[in-house]
């Protein structure tokens, strides 16, 4: 089969499309042929060696993917052959799904939504994995309470806020001016231009906030919200010391890593099928242009996800 794999660490240029063996399934596996996978920032950081997740190169990048069922080792009872399906399989460990089939536990995928296209359902799982575990089960958010999501138009942002509004909450985004129509047509409520504002001029007595940019924004998140509110960190997640400085301003630090989740999925799917959530896909790429496609995530422009299409 045709992969995207890499020799050593660095920029884009070290992405190459290469022929290896077809991966093989074993017991509560299947073999899925991809339609399409997608590219996440976490793609780009172990890419570079700034996160280097997957140890030394070479190494097959991508977890999201979207496909169909190709083989079922005989055991497996949930899938059949012919299942068009979706997931994030075995992150953080190698999925390899910047290929053209990957083998992985049956239970971590689920069948595909109803009305996505490949290229759709391709762009959700991780990103929106992310979103869900972060808002649901790490920040608790209910129904009326404030939410602040930076970075909103990106790939997990522009589907936080989609999910957030489906929990009933109100929604304050952080974005560059050229995607706040994008995101009010996302159900947004407030815009803040991160470029010509500071989010913290008048913002205060929020419930929660979800960060993914870390650095000083984390830290000036912290004066935005209420006593005991959240703040959800994808990127400081390890970080101790700015964990005990948040629960010493009284507030709740949220360290949030997504994880392969078929109940994840099936909210998901969920809130796909009842019109409550899309996923964007701004850029759609042949498999072999992977390098291109990690030049668009870099810069930050990028409204939704992108996607790779074997």
């Amino acid at each position: 089969m045709r992969a995207i794999t890499q020799r050593s660490v660095g920029g884009p240029s070290v992405l190459e499309s290469v022929e290896i063996e077809r991966p093989v399934p074993t017991v509560t596996e299947v073999l899925v042929k991809v339609h399409a996978t997608s590219v996440n920032p976490v793609d780009a950081y172990v890419r570079a060696g700034a996160f280097p997740l997957l140890g030394e190169p070479p190494f097959v990048l991508g977890w999201d993917v979207s496909g169909v069922v190709e083989e079922v080792v005989p055991g497996v009872t949930d899938l059949k052959v012919g299942d068009e399906v979706y997931g994030m399989p075995l992150f953080p460990r190698q999925a390899g799904t910047y290929a053209e089939y990957v083998a992985a536990p049956s239970r971590q995928f689920a069948r595909k939504p109803k009305g996505l296209s490949h290229a759709e359902a391709a762009a959700l799982p991780l990103a929106g994995l992310t979103a869900w575990q972060s808002l649901v089960d790490g920040a608790r958010l209910q129904a009326g309470q404030r939410v602040l999501i930076h970075a909103a138009g990106g790939g997990v942002g522009h589907l936080a806020v989609q999910i957030a509004k489906a929990l009933g909450a109100e929604v304050y985004a952080t974005a560059g001016a050229e995607k706040h129509d994008f995101l009010r047509e996302l159900g947004a409520d407030h815009l803040i231009d991160h470029r010509t504002a500071d989010f913290t001029d008048g913002l205060t007595g929020l419930d929660v906030v979800l960060d993914g940019i870390g650095g000083d924004v984390a830290e000036r998140s912290l004066g935005v919200l209420r006593d005991g509110g959240a703040l959800v960190t994808l990127v400081r997640s390890s970080d101790r010391e700015f964990a005990e400085r948040t629960a010493a301003a009284g507030r709740r630090f949220v360290p949030f890593t997504a994880e392969p989740d078929r109940v994840g999925l099936a909210a998901l799917t969920d809130l796909v099928e009842t019109g409550r959530l899309r996923p964007h896909v701004e850029h759609r790429l042949p498999l072999a242009d992977a390098a291109k496609a990690h030049e668009l995530i870099a810069t930050g422009r990028t409204k939704g996800k992108i996607v790779l299409i074997p």
